[in-house]
């Protein structure tokens, strides 16, 4: 396994994840409800940040590789889907919502995973839609892991849900996008099978 600055970054992202999330189970005593949301907001927003910063260095310096190419989605979709769930658990996110982001990582990874077995990961490479869905949720969910007014000027409550429903909507149209692209080989895969079992 390669060890190096960038993966070093990637694996604090990991690290973070349980922070975002346990934070809020800290007892009042030691942080208040006011504390706890600044805390998780910060956490996640430092995580989101060394995931634009491993991927720079790693390009800047030439010290990409296979495993920080694994470790890297795996990190994000980890702390989207932590940040989700507790959210979910304290009624700041519609668990549908959480259920349609959460539930297109797992089956685009997997489809991609599947087009990489046979050659054809190009097929499903990150498009620009996916950019913009990503963004879109990358600013939501600490909007609404700090649920309150910001500066009080910005309603965090109110952008953060347009934003994340913004990211649902885009979530769908990204998964059907791949699904479009990968159908030709899924079809030609499944029609191979059908003639090599009959």
């Amino acid at each position: 396994m390669p060890f190096n600055f960038p993966i070093l970054l990637t694996w604090l992202r990991v690290a973070l994840i349980p922070l975002v999330v346990g934070v809020f189970y800290l007892p009042d005593s030691m942080l208040s409800p006011f504390e706890k949301n600044v805390a998780s907001t910060v956490i996640f927003i430092v995580a989101a940040v060394t995931d634009w910063f491993d991927g720079f260095l790693a390009r800047r310096w030439n010290q990409t590789s296979a495993f920080g190419a694994f470790l890297d989605p795996v990190a994000d979709k980890l702390m989207v889907a932590g940040a989700l769930l507790v959210l979910v658990e304290w009624n700041r996110v519609n668990a549908v919502i959480a259920f349609i982001i959460i539930g297109r990582e797992i089956t685009i990874s997997a489809l991609r995973e599947w087009m990489a077995q046979i050659g054809a990961s190009k097929s499903v490479a990150v498009s620009s839609l996916g950019k913009v869905k990503t963004a879109a949720q990358m600013v939501a969910i600490p909007m609404l892991l700090f649920y309150g007014d910001l500066f009080g000027v910005v309603d965090t409550i109110l952008w953060g849900r347009v934003l994340l429903l913004v990211a649902a909507i885009l979530t769908v149209w990204s998964m059907f996008y791949y699904l479009q692209k990968a159908w030709p080989l899924i079809k030609e895969k499944a029609g191979n099978l059908l003639d090599h079992n009959s």
